[in-house]
């Protein structure tokens, strides 16, 4: 992935106990445009886009991608995977993000070794914090972005022991 872009992903459904993590089809449109413009998903994300323009502008079959962050982001990130995560409310609380994250990083780790990962949210959003904390990310960074403090952690490389 070094400086080729996103990589699709995943390349095949990653199933774990109770989720299959899988690329978007049309049937997810619907969610995702849900997703976007809900104002309690986008609290911390500096708010939610406008309906009509999500219609307009979201294709049939939503993206699927990883990401690397970029200077827009803060220093420390530029060029390290991206970990990002949105639910729909009626989800929050049951475990999943937990469980998708680590069956992300996992994926992350068969297909790209070694590759240091960051995670960023708003300070003010703690369910975020204790999730990158049981994810294994520490803090490397604060900053100022969309006019909210914002926590950059990092994912070391898993080593191995052998």
């Amino acid at each position: 992935m070094n400086g080729l872009g996103p990589v699709a992903w995943p390349p095949a459904p990653i199933p774990t106990e109770r989720l299959v993590l899988r690329e978007p089809e049309a049937r997810d449109r619907a969610a995702f445009i849900a997703l976007h413009t809900s104002s309690e998903v986008h609290t911390y994300l500096g708010g939610p886009r406008p309906r009509d323009e999500l219609e307009r502008d979201m294709p049939e079959v939503p993206g699927r991608w990883l990401r690397r962050a970029t200077e827009n982001l803060c220093p420390a990130a530029v060029g390290k995977v991206d970990l990002g995560y949105l639910f729909l409310p009626r989800a929050w609380g049951l475990g999943y993000a937990a469980e998708a994250c680590a069956a992300a990083l996992d994926w992350l780790e068969d297909v790209l070794p070694g590759e240091p990962v960051v995670l960023a949210t708003q300070t003010a959003n703690v369910r975020s914090l204790r999730l990158a904390a049981k994810l294994g990310f520490s803090e490397v960074e604060r900053f100022r972005a969309w006019d909210a403090d914002q926590w950059l952690g990092l994912r070391a490389p898993v080593t191995s022991s052998d």
